[in-house]
């Protein structure tokens, strides 16, 4: 059965990083990640505060937002005590300082765009994102917020730090991952640089240490940056443990997490260093590795074996209302909650899709859009089909084509194909060049950004 073609992503068309992939992987793993990294206790949070009150100042002002002493002073507390937790020894207080001060300074002017550029989360979403963790971690709300307590999190504290890892996503969403395109040209090179072959690859855990060199630095600059990435060849190559010398000396995102980029597929590791450590040896380190962004140091840390290719998909219908002149956003929500209201009754879903769909190609099918295999509809469309439960009618919902309600009619797994493969290889393609697109657009706000630094930290 074929799929409603306006829905689909066009062949070259941008990503699907959505609140339901990338945020909700990165809000998934605050269980067991943030709470280490961002927890303090009670007894420490006391302190800081009542230090705060006595010496709290401004240390930094980041275009129109400030960083305080106390604010920087907590961040850095809890930083100290996610690296202890995860069996590391910190760095001395003036290198973690440095770490954590960039990542304010980074998270201020995304958060000052994203507010510029309308980007937020509702209640709601929020609401629904909370519960979707408990859920996912086969956890009652009760009992989420139990386990939050043990590790001396506050709940309201969690809900904004979720609230601001969505709109973090979402603003890499709109301001990278929408504009990164990959062409029909480029999957068919993937596939040839590969000798025609589309398999599953084993995947590879890379560490990474980055010795950054600002926009438009001297020659003088450059070789110091040299020197530093140099240094932290021979600490690690003279067995120091690599990510301790991360924290201290990386000036990569990735630092504080000893600069660990996780379980990635070859092919999803920067094209820069990802043919380099393919033919690695475990715990083989690289040389110094040269790039625009900086000088580089990768460690392959482990490698594990590809599992079997199992292709999740959905069986989906929907409805979709197109905005126009006439049309307005709040017309087209009320004509959908009424057609809703209409199916709930019990009136035929395909009968009213057939007469009301504005996608008509597949309204001629009832608004059936067969079987869709994820990353094949655009971000907002899948956001909610991968969130709806079987035979859920989901609420009205807006993406770049107008008003939609959806409902999930089955669902499958199956051994994906030379067809579904071959979607993984642009997926493949475009993760690259959207980690790529990422680090050249971070580096270009914090270029941009107008930064005063005061005092003593």
């Amino acid at each position: 059965m074929p799929l409603g073609p306006r829905l689909q992503r066009p062949a070259s068309a941008s990503s699907f990083l959505s609140i339901s992939t990338s945020a909700m992987r990165s809000v998934n793993v605050l269980l067991s990640h943030l709470c280490l990294l961002f927890t303090l206790g009670v007894g420490s949070v006391n302190a800081l505060a009542s230090e705060s009150s006595e010496l709290d100042k401004i240390i930094a002002i980041v275009d129109d937002d400030i960083i305080m002493k106390s604010e920087l002073a907590q961040q850095v507390e809890r930083a100290r005590a996610g690296i202890r937790r995860q069996g590391t020894e910190p760095p001395p207080d003036s290198v973690l300082e440095r770490q954590v001060m960039d990542r304010l300074i980074l998270q201020k002017i995304q958060f000052q765009l994203a507010a510029r550029t309308g980007v937020v989360v509702t209640e709601e979403a929020l609401v629904k994102a909370v519960a979707d963790i408990a859920k996912k971690n086969k956890l009652t709300e009760e009992k989420f917020r139990e386990i939050l307590a043990s590790e001396g999190y506050d709940f309201n504290v969690f809900r904004e730090d979720i609230r601001q890892e969505i709109i973090l996503a979402r603003l890499r969403r709109e301001e990278v991952d929408k504009r990164v395109q990959v062409t029909d040209r480029e999957v068919e090179n993937y596939i040839s640089n590969r000798n025609g072959r589309l398999e599953n690859d084993a995947e590879l855990k890379v560490s990474h240490i980055l010795i950054a060199i600002p926009s438009g630095a001297t020659d003088s600059e450059q070789r110091a940056a040299r020197v530093k990435a140099e240094e932290a060849l021979a600490r690690v190559k003279g067995g120091e443990d690599f990510s301790q010398v991360a924290i201290a000396m990386s000036d990569g995102l990735d630092a504080l997490d000893g600069g660990d980029l996780g379980w990635r597929k070859a092919n999803e590791i920067p094209s820069l260093f990802g043919d380099v450590v393919r033919g690695y040896a475990i715990n083989q380190i690289s040389d110094v590795i040269t790039s625009s962004t900086g000088y580089h140091v990768i460690k392959l840390a482990g490698r594990r074996a590809g599992e079997a290719l199992m292709v999740e998909q959905s069986h989906a219908r929907h409805i979709l209302v197109s905005l126009s002149d006439l049309v307005t956003d709040e017309e087209a929500v009320n004509r959908l909650k009424q057609l809703r209201q209409r199916i709930e009754s019990g009136d035929d879903f395909a009968s009213i899709a057939k007469t009301h769909s504005d996608d008509r190609g597949s309204a001629l099918l009832g608004g059936d859009l067969g079987w869709v295999s994820h990353g094949q509809m655009v971000p907002e469309f899948e956001e909610v089909m991968v969130a709806s439960d079987v035979g859920e009618l989901s609420p009205p919902f807006r993406s770049e084509f107008g008003w939609h309600i959806l409902q999930v009619l089955e669902r499958r797994k199956y051994d994906g194909t030379d067809e579904v493969l071959r979607l993984q290889a642009r997926q493949s393609v475009m993760d690259r060049k959207r980690e790529e697109a990422y680090e050249d657009w971070q580096r270009r706000l914090r270029d941009e950004a107008y930064v005063e630094m005061r005092g003593e930290k």
